[in-house]
């Protein structure tokens, strides 16, 4: 039994160590450590970035956040820049009647308009002359003589004041004479509202509007008669209420109809009502030259002594825009 102990020890001494890892182990061992320590600094860099990207959208946000409320400021810079123009536009016009043979008449009429919208008003200024000569040939009993066919004139100024683009209150004053009606001087006096349906031009450059007043007018009328013999007449007055009318329409871009016409009952007075009408086509030549051809009935139910009710005039003439 001694003898089998020594023989176990003998062998346990003479067992070798055992071998060392093989390299290969140990190489592989540091790459993956060298792996890790890549993967956390690409990581530490990763979250470097996305801090980097929230710090720039939270930036961006707070400048989008402010562009609504610089807008306005921008507007109102860009519209103190360039105001909306507002130039007076306007027209003068000149018609001419030329007869002869067994008479001779000679009548011309002349026509100022000019208007200017802004924002808030309108400003319209209208005028007319009218003056006509006849000879008329001699008789047996007469001898050659010449007449006033024609002689008046007149001139309106209105002031609207818009309370909003479709609706305006106005002011008008004016004064007319005519020595044919025997009517020395008219006076008037207007205040009322309009309304403007419509006022618009399409993109081939036709133009329409309608716009209708309703007012009341006062009128003083001091009566003279010039023909055939002077004798001063008796003066009216009349004052009533006013509708009118006025509407225009695009043929086409160079050829526009226009049409303004009104009524005034009396009711101050004596029963009386004068009714006016205007129609008028114009054809543009050039951007500045017109011709055109208009059409006036003029009806009042009480004339002076000697007149009739109902006066018309068809004239041709020609018209200079500015």
């Amino acid at each position: 039994m001694l003898t089998a102990f020594i023989v176990a020890t003998s062998l346990q001494a003479q067992t070798p160590p055992p071998p060392p890892p093989p390299p290969a182990a140990e190489a592989t061992t540091e790459r993956a450590a060298a792996a890790a320590e890549k993967a956390a600094a690409a990581a530490e860099k990763a979250a470097d970035a996305s801090a980097r990207m929230a710090t720039a959208v939270e930036k961006l946000t707070e400048a989008l956040g402010k562009t609504p409320a610089a807008a306005p400021e921008a507007a109102a810079e860009k519209k103190e820049e360039a105001p909306k123009e507002d130039l007076w536009k306007g027209s003068v016009g000149l018609g001419l009647i030329a007869l002869s043979g067994n008479s001779s008449t000679l009548t011309f009429n002349g026509l100022a308009s000019a208007e200017r919208k802004s924002e808030g008003w309108i400003y319209g200024v209208k005028a007319q002359a009218v003056y006509g000569r006849s000879r008329l040939p001699a008789t047996e009993t007469e001898a050659e003589r010449t007449e006033v066919v024609a002689l008046g004139a007149n001139a309106d100024i209105r002031v609207d004041r818009r309370f909003t683009p479709v609706i305006s209150g106005y002011v008008l004053a004016g004064a007319l004479t005519d020595h044919v009606k025997s009517v020395e001087v008219r006076g008037t006096g207007e205040a009322g509202a309009g309304i403007s349906w419509w006022d618009e031009k399409s993109a081939d450059g036709k133009f329409t509007s309608l716009r209708t007043d309703l007012a009341f007018r006062y009128f003083r009328e001091t009566r003279f008669q010039y023909y055939p013999t002077r004798l001063d007449l008796e003066d009216v007055d009349l004052g009533g209420p006013r509708v009118g009318v006025s509407f225009s329409y695009g043929l086409s871009k160079d050829t526009v109809f226009t049409e303004e016409a009104e009524a005034i009952p009396n009711v101050l007075g004596e029963s009386r009502l004068l009714v006016n009408s205007t129609s008028k086509l114009t054809v543009g030549l050039t951007d500045s030259l017109s011709v055109g051809t208009s059409f006036v009935l003029q009806y009042d139910s009480s004339p002076p002594s000697g007149k009739v009710s109902t006066d018309t005039a068809l004239a041709a003439n020609v018209q200079v825009s500015f």
